[in-house]
């Protein structure tokens, strides 16, 4: 395990899990928690073919460190240029073509919530609840919620959680998207592991063509996204990596995909 100030690294073969180490603030984002966070999406541990973004404590993330906010006092431009840092790593963490696996708990919480929207795949414990509560302190987001939260749950929604500090817990966060499977308190970060473990043995072409892909391609018009889905399928296809794959599909030696397997 590697530990940084704000983070640890930990390899389990072909998974790398980041968690975030700041539990005695609920892990809230700094400057300097942050950079260590880009620093590892940026340049993944050799073999990483899945990561596990995980966090201490009670709690995934409460989102900006509001007392460094307070204390430094930040002209726009600055607090501009923060944001930038913000997007540019939930860019890498969605876009670097690895699949992310988050395992959430406690307070996801504005820009936690924001984090965790740019994982691929999200896993909660009954514990775990989802708000926007900038417009009660009198903030505004920045870190790409009026993105990527309002492209999940809709903008219509994310201005209401924003205007009346709304807090959603895990079920309706699961009916809205914010999380794809509830599990028991204490138990994300194994199911998580399970699910990566999965994730990394799809092959890394498809895997690459699947999170860098559909969001971009959600981005476009419907001609452009087709033709864009197009040239996706060919480049992965007529991969010779897939063929393997396919033989062991014709042969019946792949498991069975039935209902509740997975």
């Amino acid at each position: 395990m590697m530990k940084q100030q704000y983070i640890t690294i930990e390899t389990e073969g072909a998974v790398t899990i980041v968690t975030l180490a700041r539990e005695d603030r609920r892990n809230a984002i700094s400057e300097d928690m942050l950079m260590e966070i880009e620093n590892v999406f940026r340049a993944p541990p050799k073999g990483t073919r899945c990561f596990v973004l995980s966090a201490r404590g009670a709690h995934f993330c409460a989102g900006l460190d509001l007392r460094e906010h307070y204390e430094k006092d930040r002209s726009p431009v600055e607090f501009m240029t923060m944001c930038q840092g913000w997007h540019r790593t939930f860019d890498l963490i969605q876009f670097s073509g690895i699949p992310v696996v988050a395992a959430l708990k406690g307070a996801v919480v504005g820009g936690g919530l924001e984090l965790a929207a740019a994982a691929h795949v999200r896993v909660a414990e009954e514990s775990t609840f989802f708000a926007l509560p900038e417009g009660q302190r009198g903030i505004f987001t920045g870190g790409g919620a009026t993105v990527r939260v309002a492209r999940i749950i809709t903008p219509a929604r994310m201005i209401d959680m924003m205007l009346s500090a709304r807090t959603y817990d895990v079920r309706r966060g699961l009916d809205l998207g914010l999380c794809h499977e509830v599990v028991r308190d204490g138990q994300a970060l194994a199911r998580a592991k399970v699910l990566a473990a999965q994730v990394a043995s799809n092959p890394p072409t498809t895997n690459f063509a699947i999170v860098t892909g559909i969001s971009r391609i959600n981005d476009m018009s419907t001609t452009d996204g087709l033709f864009a889905e197009g040239l996706l399928a060919a480049a992965v296809q007529t991969n010779p990596d897939i063929r393997e794959r396919l033989e062991a599909f014709f042969s019946r030696k792949t498991e069975r995909l039935e209902p509740g397997t997975r």
